[in-house]
């Protein structure tokens, strides 16, 4: 068995007033995840909890972002959230915390028999 990249979806979310970094990145990945309904693993016959779903997020403070609450929003699967240093930080004309802009890979893999012998089964 091994695991094979099945689907990477992109999301944006953001944070219009309160300069709340995972609040953002909650939202970018919901964008991503709602975009789509994955029939993937059902149609490998591998049941959804099973999924590895690994996450890579782009914020202006990749210290502000509570990984732990952004795993929360997965339905189903588990897996690694990464977060760098990107997406968009918007101040306020005074200097305060703005628009915060926090963008979202969400890429789904599953375990599958090695070499092409799953994509013959029926």
């Amino acid at each position: 068995m091994a695991w094979k990249r099945m689907v990477m979806q992109l999301g944006m979310g953001t944070d219009i007033r309160g300069g709340d970094y995972t609040k953002a990145a909650v939202r970018a990945v919901e964008n991503a995840i709602r975009q789509n309904t994955l029939v993937v693993a059902d149609a490998f016959g591998v049941p959804r909890e099973q999924m590895r779903v690994d996450i890579v997020l782009g914020a202006g403070q990749p210290d502000e972002v509570d990984k732990a609450k952004v795993a929360k929003v997965l339905p189903y699967g588990s897996g690694d959230i990464q977060v760098e240093r990107g997406g968009m930080d918007t101040p306020r004309d005074d200097g305060t915390p703005g628009t915060i802009l926090v963008n979202a890979a969400v890429i789904v893999y599953l375990d599958l028999p090695e070499g092409k012998a799953w994509l013959a089964k029926s």
